[in-house]
C-alpha cells in the first residue's frame, strides 16, 4: 500500500486551507509550481514583487498540513511508553516551556502541543490577518520562527525514533523530500538559527 493510501484510513486533524481567489491561495499555487519545476533551492525564493510576510504565512500553512500527515502516520509507534521524552537521539531532548518552566513531557504530548499552538496561530486573525489589507503584526517573523523551529523538532524526533515506521509504509520519499522543502525555506529565510538544526546537522549537510 503507497503512503496516501495508507493515510487515507487515518482520523487526520482539520488541515488548514487557502481561500480561492486570495492572494495567499495564487502564492501557494506557485509555490506548488515551482517546486515540480525548479530546483528547490530556487523555488523557495521569495517571488518577485510578493510579500515576505505572505510568503512565509503561505509556507507555514504548507507544512503545518504535510507534517500532520506524517505525524498520523506515526500515531500508533509513537506513544507515552514507547517515547517517553521528546527526544531526537541521544544528544537531544526538548522540554515545553510552561510557566516560566521547562517540563518534560511525552513525545506524544509535545507534538500534539506544538500543532495545536501552530493551529491556533494560524487562526488568529491578528497574527495571520486574512484581509489583505490588514497588516501583519510587527514581530511577525519572531512568531513565524517560533513556528519553524518547534516544526523542525517534530521532524527530528520523526527521523530519530520513527524511521523504520515510516519506510515500512513508503513514506521515506515523502518525508526526505518535505524536509529538504522546509530546510531550503528556513535557510533561505533565516528562520531557524544554526544551533537548533543541530540534531539533524548530518543529514542537513547531505542537501
Amino acid at each position: 500500500m503507497s503512503f496516501f493510501g495508507f493515510m487515507k484510513d487515518k482520523t487526520m486533524r482539520t488541515r488548514k486551507k487557502f481561500d480561492h481567489g486570495t492572494k495567499r491561495y495564487s502564492l501557494y499555487k506557485h509555490s506548488v509550481a515551482t517546486l515540480g519545476s525548479k530546483n528547490v533551492r530556487d523555488a523557495v525564493k521569495l517571488p518577485e514583487g510578493e510579500s515576505l510576510n505572505d510568503w512565509i504565512a503561505v509556507a507555514i500553512v504548507d507544512f503545518y498540513n504535510k507534517v500532520n500527515l506524517l505525524v498520523g502516520a506515526i500515531e500508533g509507534d509513537c506513544t507515552k511508553e514507547s517515547c517517553p521524552s521528546m527526544t531526537a537521539g541521544p544528544k537531544f531532548e526538548f522540554f515545553w516551556a510552561e510557566k516560566k518552566k521547562l517540563v518534560r513531557i511525552t513525545a506524544t504530548e509535545y507534538i500534539q502541543r506544538v500543532l495545536d499552538y501552530v493551529a491556533s496561530e494560524l487562526d488568529n486573525e491578528n497574527t495571520f490577518p486574512p484581509d489583505p489589507s490588514k497588516p501583519f503584526p510587527k514581530n511577525f517573523l519572531e512568531i513565524a520562527s517560533n513556528i519553524f523551529k518547534r516544526i523542525f523538532r517534530i521532524f527530528a524526533h520523526i527521523y530519530y525514533s520513527h524511521f523504520q515506521q515510516i519506510t515500512d509504509i513508503g513514506a521515506e520519499a515523502h518525508l526526505n523530500t518535505t524536509f529538504k522543502h522546509f530546510i531550503y525555506f528556513v535557510q533561505e529565510f533565516k528562520l531557524i538559527k544554526q544551533a537548533d538544526l543541530e540534531p539533524l546537522s548530518e543529514l542537513i549537510s547531505t542537501f
